[in-house]
């Protein structure tokens, strides 16, 4: 089975692309967003896959640049990631 690269190979690139949809989203309660509102468009839109969007995802928090609720479900854009987005 051959496999070919994706923009988003990268973790940095696909932490970038995360940070990038869940700044375009409005956030519910205490600044959380649903984290099927952020993996959607990554996957479908943006034709990722699901390595490519866990690595990412780990790479954004890692950064401070999301923070992913304990339940898994919900994440948060922190300042850093707002910062990242400003710097472009």
């Amino acid at each position: 089975m051959k496999t070919f690269a994706t923009d988003y190979a990268s973790p940095e690139r696909a932490a970038r692309k995360l940070v990038e949809i869940a700044a375009g989203i409005e956030p519910t309660q205490d600044g959380r967003i649903v984290i099927e509102k952020i993996n959607a468009p990554f996957l479908y839109a943006h034709k990722a896959k699901g390595s490519e969007f866990r690595a990412g995802l780990a790479f954004a928090v890692e950064r401070g640049w999301l923070e992913l609720h304990e339940s898994g479900t919900f994440v948060r854009l922190k300042t850093a990631g707002q910062g990242l987005l400003a710097a472009r």
